[in-house]
């Protein structure tokens, strides 16, 4: 069993910078494949960026590449997401999730565990 906490979610202007956090309990956290998704109010929840086990392998959404970026922290069972440019487009609950698997990995119903979601809001 894996739970997931995102943290680091906010207000910020457009143009400006958050770094989310998505804290993993368990000691089996480098074996799984990490994601971050997000969820904008009417809209299905969509792929944003994964990262391997190893961190060796990253892959991110179109919408996003080039202003995120995932990296994680095995020694701290952590997971980061740094968003940079953020665009009020960028504005919905992002979640954190694992997949009990190797490689990167962009399919929702793939991910075995899921946090409970960081609010963030990008004003124009």
């Amino acid at each position: 069993q894996v739970q997931l906490v995102e943290s680091g979610g906010g207000l910020v202007q457009a143009g400006g910078s958050l770094r989310l956090s998505c804290a993993a309990s368990g000691r089996t956290f480098s074996t799984y494949a990490m994601g971050w998704f997000r969820q904008a109010p009417g809209k299905e929840r969509e792929f944003v960026a994964t990262i391997s086990w190893s961190g060796g392998s990253t892959y991110y959404a179109e919408s996003v590449k080039g202003r995120f970026t995932i990296s994680r922290d095995n020694a701290k069972n952590t997971v980061y997401l740094q968003m940079n440019s953020l665009k009020p487009e960028d504005t919905a609950v992002y979640y954190c999730a694992a997949a009990r698997r190797p490689g990167v990995e962009t399919t929702p119903s793939l991910y075995n565990y899921w946090g409970q979601g960081t609010q963030v809001t990008v004003s124009s």
